[in-house]
């Protein structure tokens, strides 16, 4: 959820520029900005994680595209954008890791200790 200050700053000076499949929502300033860029910012739904940010918007944010990328224009071969699992229960854990039962297979034969 957003701060108090980041609400009232969007609700008074942000102007809605799209949401992306998560629901998180992107703003730019309403007025163009003398001297400088014009502000760009996102209202993340449900807890804040920047790596919810998908790619389309990720270069938008921060100002690589003057528009967002359109996600028809992803290639058959990327795969869809997912958030950092890190310190969840979907965390990835590899085989023999103690949190996934500590055991792993046996080593086959193809490894030689180095020996001085």
């Amino acid at each position: 959820m957003a701060t108090l200050g980041t609400l009232l700053f969007t609700w008074a000076k942000g102007k809605l520029v799209g949401t992306d499949a998560d629901g998180n929502r992107y703003f730019t300033e309403r007025a163009p900005a003398k001297g400088r860029r014009t502000k760009r910012w996102v209202l993340y739904k449900g807890k804040a994680d920047a790596s919810k940010v998908p790619p389309e918007w990720h270069v938008w944010l921060h100002y690589t595209s003057d528009v967002p990328l359109s996600a028809e224009g992803r290639r058959d071969w990327q795969k869809p954008h997912q958030s950092n699992k890190t310190g969840t229960p979907e965390a990835y854990l590899p085989p023999g890791h103690d949190l996934a039962g500590g055991q792993r297979d046996r080593a086959t034969g193809d490894y030689e200790a180095w020996r001085p």
